[in-house]
């Protein structure tokens, strides 16, 4: 993953969760966030985590911005165990104003809780 400069930072907390059977009897869960994000304002999404020790996760959501525009977004990306009730993530994202950002962060299970930086993919 090549990634540029810095671009911003994520702060975010889970609202819920739903958990359904996956395949080959696996559960997966689908964990709702609010939060900011640097340049994007209140951020919304949902987020499908494949994996309780690590695996893959995908999102989509929106972002509403300060002047009231909104931009949507989609993304992918892989997370594995860093600690005790810990996740690092990784993975990227794609823009409806078509930007491509890298995004890194950490989930703490137990604060419910899922930060880190993201910078514009080059």
């Amino acid at each position: 993953m090549a990634a540029g400069a810095p671009s911003g930072e994520f702060s975010l907390k889970i609202t819920s969760n739903i958990f359904t059977p996956g395949p080959a009897n696996s559960v997966l869960v689908q964990a709702n966030y609010e939060g900011t994000a640097t340049g994007f304002g209140t951020l919304l999404l949902t987020c499908t985590y494949a994996g309780f020790k690590g695996g893959t996760h995908s999102w989509c959501g929106a972002a509403h911005l300060d002047n009231g525009d909104v931009i949507t977004y989609l993304g992918q990306g892989t997370h594995e165990g860093s600690g005790r009730q810990k996740w690092r993530t990784q993975g990227i994202s794609s823009t409806s104003d078509g930007r491509t950002l890298t995004v890194e962060g950490e989930i703490d299970l137990a604060a419910r809780t899922w930060s880190g930086k993201f910078s514009e993919r080059s």
